[in-house]
Order: structure tokens, then sequence, then C-alpha cells
């Protein structure tokens, strides 16, 4: 419960530069009276100014300042609850605004509005509309609770109620789901974004796996190739071989041959030899008559003899010489064959060196490169990009888990956002307070000594049935029913609020209620339930001060005095 203590005011409106101030708890009932223009109703715009920001009539704020002194506009309220003490500051020229909790400033939002979200939100849990449907009525440019629109009326319910928990949350909640549709479309196009990049490195990856296979088949191909060259060189290298094998038996006899020649080149060297110095002999004896060692005369016989001897020896060596020229023609040609043949094992051997086995390991080197680079494929699995899968699979697995969590949510979203709707919640409270509403609007219209039935469906639409059960609306009326109609829900408003200690207060202002509709037996009817209120400051605002003065129990009057307003000492 709201109970407020003190209001005070100056350079407002017609108020001067001194402080005036009124106890709000001082007494269960005040008569406000005085000439008009004495400043009686200025309450009502001070205290909807200091909670709201703005006066209770339609003054445009600049129109506030006391248009004499022109600044230094100031006005302060001061209130307890929940057994916290609040005081609100609120000033024009310069511009304050100071909320207290204990006489300590609770701190101030970078922005005004925030600040005065804080203080409706937090503090009083009530917004302007619902302050004065159940703490002002009777002044000129209030709104009663029938004249509002179908909208206004159900806020208001829901203040007294305490269910607007429930459409700030309702609000809060629509805010949740956006931002889970939000979240639930962005992991759908981060999953979706994984999914391609995953294809596109799964597909990438298998490229390069096949682009090993491929190389691997073509490699062992190519081996297989290389081996079967290696193969047929090696036959090649074997039937060469056997040839050679082959020709070697034909020159088995190459040592001997040679043997042979050197022999008979040695025996005809010996025979020349031999055949030069008989030859000498026969050339000394026809060539000399005497001999050179001695001087004697060779003799005749001697000589032919001699001459006849060597030439019979020359003969034989001449004999010779044929049979070994014979015989090294025939050797000669042998080796010859010889020659040729070695000249062809040479040949085969070198294309055995050169060509066969040079092939041969240009060829095992290939093979053994390729079966390198076998090797080094059947290793060279990219573990970079075998992470990068794993990494993205992952990310897909939480992905996919928070995806579930906020459709999860979603799904308690959408159930909690029709629970909130206001055929939800809200409308199964309202509806258990219906019929309580409705007995104490007819309780109170029959203390007014008005009988009709009246009652307000749950979307808060009236229906009145007179005492011959005529149906009417509430524009049917006279203006006197009409008040008596705002007096009850008011009272029926109040009732409810400390009900459930809501927008509950102790404070009531009344402005002219006296003076307008009611009629002197509503006016009497209206003063008992005035005095029947529990916990209650009730402020009644009236020119009718010499005929109510002595029906309350205290009195403040406003005058004017040199221009300004001040309470009448």
């Amino acid at each position: 419960m709201i109970l407020f203590k003190k209001i005070r005011w100056k350079n407002f409106l017609s108020t001067g530069s001194s402080f005036t101030e009124i106890q709000l708890d001082k007494t269960s009932n005040t008569l406000i009276v005085g000439e008009n223009g004495a400043g009686k109703s200025t309450i009502l715009d001070v205290l909807c100014f200091s909670l709201y920001g703005k006066p209770f009539r339609k003054i445009k704020k600049e129109q506030l300042i006391n248009s004499i002194n022109g600044q230094n506009c100031v006005v302060e309220v001061e209130f307890e609850l929940y057994n916290k003490k609040y005081k609100i500051v609120r000033g024009i020229k310069p511009t304050i605004f100071e909320i207290y909790q204990d006489n300590a400033l609770i701190d101030q939002e970078a922005a005004s509005r925030d600040y005065q979200e804080y203080l409706e939100k937090n503090i009083l849990r009530l917004n302007m509309k619902s302050f004065t449907q159940i703490v002002v009525l009777g002044s000129s440019s209030f709104v009663p609770f029938m004249q509002l629109p179908t909208g206004i009326r159900r806020e208001v319910i829901e203040d007294l109620l305490d269910i607007r928990i429930f459409s700030s949350m309702s609000l809060l909640l629509k805010d949740r789901i956006s931002v889970n549709k939000d979240s639930i479309t962005e992991t759908s196009n981060q999953i979706k974004t994984s999914q391609d990049i995953l294809l596109i490195h799964e597909e990438q990856k298998r490229k390069d796996n096949k682009k090993r296979e491929d190389d691997n088949r073509k490699a062992s191909e190519r081996i297989v190739e290389l081996q079967s060259n290696i193969n047929k060189t090696q036959a090649q290298i074997d039937e060469c071989s056997a040839e050679i094998e082959t020709l070697l038996e034909q020159i088995s006899d190459k040592e001997k041959v040679t043997e042979k020649i050197n022999k008979i080149l040695t025996l005809e060297n010996s025979i020349e030899n031999k055949r030069k110095k008989s030859k000498n002999v026969i050339t000394f004896y026809e060539e000399n008559d005497n001999c050179p060692t001695c001087t004697q005369k060779i003799d005749q016989d001697i000589r032919s003899n001699k001459i006849s001897e060597k030439e019979k020896i020359i003969g034989e060596f001449d004999e010779a010489l044929s049979k070994l020229s014979e015989e090294f023609s025939k050797v000669s040609n042998r080796a010859t064959q010889i020659s040729d043949i070695s000249k062809q094992i040479t040949e085969k051997q070198k294309t055995i060196s050169d060509t066969f086995n040079s092939s041969i390991r240009e060829d095992q080197r290939e093979i053994s490169l390729l079966q390198k680079q076998i090797t080094s494929n059947a290793h060279d699995q990219d573990p970079e990009m075998d992470s990068k899968i794993d990494d993205i699979k992952e990310n897909q697995k939480h992905l996919e888990l928070f995806k579930k969590e906020l459709i999860e949510k979603k799904e308690i979203y959408e159930l909690a956002n029709i629970i909130l709707k206001d055929g939800g919640i809200k409308s199964r409270i309202i509806k258990q307070y219906i019929p309580i509403m409705n007995a104490l609007i007819n309780k109170y219209l029959a203390a007014m000594d008005f009988f009709v039935k009246f009652e307000l469906n749950e979307t808060f639409e009236e229906t009145i049935l007179s005492r011959h059960r005529d149906d009417f609306t509430y524009p049917s009326f006279s203006e006197g029913e009409k008040m008596r109609i705002d007096l009850a829900l008011l009272f029926t408003w109040r009732t409810i609020a400390r009900m459930k200690n809501s927008a509950n207060t102790n404070l009531l202002i009344l402005d002219e209620v006296f003076d307008a509709s009611l009629d002197a037996n509503g006016c009497e009817e209206f003063l008992k339930l005035i005095h029947g209120l529990e916990d209650a400051n009730v402020f009644v605002i009236s020119h009718k001060g010499d005929i109510l003065q002595d029906k309350f129990k205290s009195v403040i009057e406003f005058e004017k005095h040199m221009n300004y307003s001040r309470i009448a000492k």
C-alpha cells in the first residue's frame, strides 16, 4: 500500500516562492475550500506532476512555472511503500528529477525517461491512467472509467489486479520469441553453411583420394610395365650371354693358336738368321780368294765344298721356311677367325653393359621412385583436411543440439505466449474477479440510493438494467446518475486494490464532486461512504465550504494574497 505522507510546492502555477505544504495522512477526511482561482485544485497538478512529470489538468509544462517569478519551480511528495520511505523531487528552471529511498538518492539513468520508467514500474507499479482512476474523481479534465476506451479500461483493471506483470512478461516474451526466431534462422543458416563447407571439403578430399588412387594405379601399371621391360631385357641379356658362351667355346683354342703363331714366328726368325749366316758364308767364299785371318789362299775345292754345303743348308732352310709359311697361313686364318669372334663377343658384352644393363638400371630407378610415390601417397592423407572435416562435423553436432534446444524453447515460448495473451491467464484471473467487481459496484450504487443492476463483462463492456429491467448504457443516464456510477466504480477499484494490495493507496481526492451533479440526498449518502472508508485519507475540493465544513475533521482554505495562492492562516 502506498502511504502518502506529505506534499509541498513553490513557484508552481499561482504559488509563490515560499513552500506550500500539506500533510496528507494527518486526518481521515479533509475539506479543501476557497474561491475560484485561489488554488484549491493545484494539489491535483502537484501530485501528478511530482509522480508522473505531467499535471493532472491539461496545462503545458512551461505554463506550470509561476509567471511572476519565472524560475525555481519545485514540487516534492513523500510516501512510504513496503516499509521504505520515498521522496520525489521535480523542478523546472532548473530541471530537477530526483528519487530518494530512505534519504539516499537512487542512481539516475542516463535518460530521464528511463528514470521515470523505473519509478513507475519498480516503485509505484502504477501508471498515471490507473493512478487517477483510484485516487482522483470529479475534475473537469478527469475521464471516468466508463468513458475510457475498452483497451484503456483493461489496462486499469490489470493494474488493479496486479496482472500487468503478465503484459510485461508478454512483451519480454515477444522479444525472446523474436530473438529465438532469429537464433533459429541464424543457426539454420550456420548449419546450412557448415553443410556446404563440409561438402566442399569432403568433395576435395574425395578428389584428392581419387587422384592419389589414380596416381597409384598408374604408378603400379607403370611398375608392371617397367618390370616387364626389365624381364625382357634380362631375357635379351641371357640370350646374348648364351651367344657369348657359344662364341667363347668357338675360340677356346685362342691361346694355343696364339702360342703356335708365336712359335712359328720365333722359328722362322731363327731359320732366317741361320739362312742369312749361310748366305753370308757363300758370299764370303764367292767374294774372297784369301783367308782374312791367315791371309793364305783359299783352296778352290774347299770353296766349292763350302759353297755347295751352305747352299744345301740354305735349301733346307728354304724348305723349312716354306713349310712354316704354310703352317703360319693356316694358323693365321684361325687367328683371324678368333679375332672376328672376339669382336662379336666384345660387341655383345658392350651391348649388355651399355644398353641392356643401363636400361635395367634406368627402369629400376624409375620403379624405386614410383614405389616411393605409392608409399608417400599411402601416408600422405592430408591431416589438416581431416582435422577440418572433423571440426566441421563436431561443430555441426553442437549447432544441431543448439537448434534442438532453440526449437524446444520455441515450443515453450509459444505455449507461454498462449498463456500470456489476453485470452489466457489474465482472462482467467479477470473472470474470477468480474463477479466480485459487479457485486461491489452494485453495493456502492445501492449505498448511494441508486438501485440498478450494473454488470461488466470480461471485455469491460457494461450492461445496466433498471428496476423495470430496461436495458441502459452509461450515456443514457443523467449527470447525477453518471456521477454515482463513477463513484461506485472508484470505490470498487479501491476495494479491489486493497484486496490485491496492488494499486492500494491511502489517498483519495474528490474534486468538486459535491458542487455539480449530486443532489442533497446523493451528497448525504456519499458522505456516509467517505466516512466509512478504512485506511483512507480523503481530500474533498469544494466551493460549498459553508455547507460541508462541519462534516469534515479538518479544513484547508486557499486564498489569494498579493496575486499568490497560499493556505489561509
